[in-house]
């Protein structure tokens, strides 16, 4: 139960927010401070549906055992990759609550990994 708890979670709490705005794309704005007018808006848009594709693979994991190893694969990807991307960047101010989700999710990130691959 605890497992398909923290699937959700990172699928519907921290991937799901991201993914809406590829139906609402003035989200970007408030999400990456980037304008409409800006050409990384397009990039951003791009990216949001991508979250999708994390956030499906998550959902799908909760119920499907056989999905949560390439679904822990996706999701780390998404979250570690973007971490390492912010501090690099010198933490920007724009990306802090993104970074504080991530940051938040890794325990359920790391739980739903170990068993996938180890228990």
């Amino acid at each position: 139960m605890l497992e398909r708890i923290c699937w959700l979670i990172l699928g519907l709490v921290i991937h799901l927010p991201p993914f809406i705005a590829f139906f609402r794309p003035s989200l970007l704005t408030s999400l990456y401070s980037v304008a409409a007018e800006d050409p990384n808006f397009a990039l951003l848009h791009h990216r949001a549906a991508l979250f999708g594709v994390v956030m499906i693979a998550c959902v799908w994991a909760a119920f499907d055992p056989g999905a949560r190893r390439l679904a822990f694969v996706l999701t780390a990807l998404s979250m570690i990759s973007f971490l390492i991307i912010y501090v690099v960047y010198g933490q920007p101010p724009s990306l802090k609550t993104i970074a504080i989700a991530d940051g938040i999710g890794l325990p359920a990130l790391a739980y739903v990994g170990w068993k996938a691959f180890f228990a």
